[in-house]
């Protein structure tokens, strides 16, 4: 009777492992094909930035250097009067956005609004005016602010980090508990290990589906509406998270007897698969999936992420547990299988890290210059740290120390789990930041490439900085204004100034383009390298004012 209820368990489990497949490729079959690129750049519009045309034109035309997704309601055409001057829903088509407008509108400039969402998911955003006629003074965007809250942004590399951490906890415990656990020992601690590693990664998940939507279309945490969750789920980007969520709901079923006790070898490769499956959906969901070379890019980010779940998620527990529970017989038998494994999970992330790092960074003059590349380097730098820490152990392990005195390996290894951690948070923030490749081939509107940011406080107001690409020549400047809790304020009028004093350079006018109530824009070209001083005043009522001054940095 036993065994005859064990069967039809074991093979409900492998019918519900196998739907989550059948769910995977289906998924991946009708997911929306993405271009190999990625943080797209307008490349030219029409009408053209600052021209002046003789009569209004039937639309406007915007022309991205790849393909990108409508964020809805977030372009717009402001005639002189303020009104909206475009009609209707604009339209896409590749890298080709269409908007219609109003033909017979009024003589002087019209400001064009934008943000879309590029091929790695992340969005872009700007604005430029032409005129009809005769310029007249530009007009104000009074709908909302077309970027994220600075929380949406903290939180979506959190959920990040989340996520990895998560991995790590499923990973580590199962593969231990699969093949290397003493029966003696008890397997609850591991388990819940697991189990909380199985939650976090389905908490990430949500939370990463939940926070594209205000990073994608603007606004705080709590701006979600049905049609942004309808954009988001109907991306390769939610595609992604969606099977994610199948596979690890697939995986209880054969994660439940796995942890309970050794499992079978059918049971074990159908979990094995699943859980490869599961790792290709990060890769899907960002750059990798818009690289040069996606194939490639989405294989070697998977085989990099498997290989640190392994490694780390290993080293965690024989840091909680093997090292203070096994005997010395036990860990004799342990270590050395343990050091085979950690070796090759190490190899495999350097060889996996350097393709992705050739990948993305494409010249080595990238990785000094864009803010992608230094992130690269002080990963490279902390994984140094990590390889010198693991050999010690490893030569401990060799030495047949270890099992006898498994203090000094425990205190290495925590050494490596404490800086791996570090390296956890750089890889979160890495896949937030443009890919050194896209930053090095030149600046867009709205986009991280060579971006020097800083928020600025004064007693009235909190003026976020962000001047683009931060080099010798032209220049982009966007000013945002948050009041004490952190809302978007009203700016009646924007001034500033930059001036370079070790050079003689007296301060020359940064002319600014106020497109909605909080955010200004402006271009200014610097002649020379050096530590600018940008100086801002905003005014938000007749008689309130603050001015606050920034050194930026100009290669």
């Amino acid at each position: 009777m036993a065994g005859m209820t064990v069967a039809p368990r074991r093979w409900a489990a492998r019918l519900a492992a196998a739907a989550g497949l059948l769910v995977t490729v289906v998924a991946l079959l009708i997911a929306p094909a993405t271009s190999a690129s990625a943080h797209a750049v307008l490349e030219s519009s029409s009408p053209a930035a600052a021209s002046i045309v003789p009569s209004g034109p039937s639309e406007v035309v915007l022309t991205f250097s790849e393909s990108v997704r409508k964020v809805p309601g977030k372009i717009r055409v402001i005639a002189p009067d303020g009104s909206r001057a475009d009609r209707g829903e604009p339209s896409f088509s590749g890298g080709v956005v269409t908007i219609p407008v109003d033909p017979a509108g009024a003589r002087g400039t019209y400001l064009v609004s934008f943000r879309v969402i590029s091929a790695d998911s992340h969005p872009v955003s700007g604005a430029y005016t032409y005129s009809v006629g005769a310029p007249s003074t530009p007009p104000v965007d009074s709908g909302t602010d077309s970027r994220a809250n600075p929380v949406v942004g903290t939180a979506v590399k959190v959920a990040r980090f989340l996520g990895y951490a998560g991995l790590v906890l499923l990973v580590g415990p199962a593969l231990v508990l699969a093949a290397l656990w003493p029966r003696r020992l008890s397997r609850r601690g591991p388990t819940r290990l697991a189990w909380t590693g199985l939650g976090l990664v389905a908490f990430a998940t949500l939370a990463d589906l939940w926070l594209q939507v205000p990073y994608t279309a603007g606004g705080g945490l709590l701006d979600v509406t049905g049609e942004g969750f309808g954009s988001v789920f109907g991306s390769a980007f939610g595609a992604a998270h969606l099977v994610r969520l199948g596979l690890l709901a697939a995986s209880v079923f054969l994660l439940r007897p796995l942890l309970a006790r050794p499992a079978g070898r059918a049971d074990a490769i159908i979990l094995a698969v699943l859980g490869g499956a599961a790792l290709l959906t990060w890769p899907l969901a960002g750059h990798a999936a818009a690289s040069p070379a996606p194939a490639v890019s989405v294989v070697v980010d998977a085989v990099h992420l498997g290989s640190m779940a392994v490694w780390l998620g290993g080293l965690l527990m024989l840091a909680v547990f093997l090292l203070r529970q096994a005997d010395e017989r036990e860990l004799g038998a342990i270590l050395p299988i343990w050091s085979r494994w950690a070796a090759l999970a190490v190899s495999a992330l350097l060889l996996a890290g350097t393709v992705q790092a050739l990948i993305e960074v494409a010249t080595p003059q990238a990785l000094f210059d864009t803010t992608y590349g230094r992130l690269l380097l002080a990963k490279i730098g902390l994984f140094a740290l990590v390889i010198a820490v693991a050999a010690y152990s490893r030569k401990l392990v060799r030495s047949r120390v270890a099992a006898q005195r498994p203090v000094p390996v425990r205190r290495a290894v925590l050494v490596e789990l404490a800086v791996t951690v570090v390296v956890l948070a750089v890889s979160a923030t890495l896949v937030q930041t443009t890919p050194a490749r896209t930053a090095a081939a030149g600046p867009s509107a709205g986009s991280e490439s060579g971006l020097f940011s800083t928020r600025l406080s004064s007693p009235l107001l909190t003026v976020e900085v962000e001047v683009s690409p931060a080099e010798r020549g032209n220049n982009s400047v966007h000013l945002y204004a948050y009041d004490k809790a952190n809302q978007p304020l009203l700016v009646a009028e924007w001034k500033a100034t930059v001036a370079l004093p070790s050079a003689g350079i007296e301060p020359i006018e940064v002319p600014l383009l106020r497109l909605t109530d909080s955010h200004a824009y402006g271009d200014i070209s610097l002649p020379t390298p050096g530590e600018w001083q940008l100086k801002i005043t905003a005014r938000t009522t007749d008689i309130d004012q603050a001015t606050v001054t920034a050194t930026v940095p100009i290669r």
